[in-house]
């Protein structure tokens, strides 16, 4: 089950039905069943609070995910920080719902076992986003 919430923000609008019916054909198209998501929508100081508590960084960033996965089912929590994905769309001049789906299909994209830290990784999580995001437009 995928589930979307908000913590001190205002739910963004997307259309929750199509959007989990995405996340799961995106993931099975890494051979991965979707379990128990949860999405949570936050504020930039909130996903700043959660990578100090759990993570231990001391930054601002658009998402982060915890990874609960069980063999070849996607399971974890995915927190997005409303105000990077609105500042990282103007700053790219990017439409702020395409951003947001973005940042929603990276989470998955981790939790699918895609990295995006090390030499060339993050070229494949593009292409990878790129790909998800074509889909969604279909």
């Amino acid at each position: 089950m995928i589930t979307y919430n908000s913590d001190g923000v205002r739910m963004p609008k997307i259309r929750r039905r199509d959007t989990s019916a995405w996340i799961k054909a995106v993931a099975a198209t890494y051979g991965r069943k979707v379990g128990d998501v949860g999405y949570m929508f936050v504020s930039d100081e909130k996903i700043l609070e959660v990578n100090r508590e759990y993570l231990g960084h001391d930054y601002y960033t658009d998402v982060i995910t915890f990874d609960y996965d069980e063999d070849d089912i996607v399971s974890g929590d995915v927190v997005i920080s409303l105000d990077t994905v609105r500042s990282n769309a103007e700053l790219f001049g990017k439409d702020y719902d395409d951003e947001l789906h973005r940042v929603i299909i990276h989470g998955i994209l981790h939790l699918c076992g895609i990295n995006d830290k090390g030499p060339g990784e993050r070229e494949i999580m593009e292409a990878a986003e790129n790909k998800a995001l074509a889909m969604l437009k279909k």
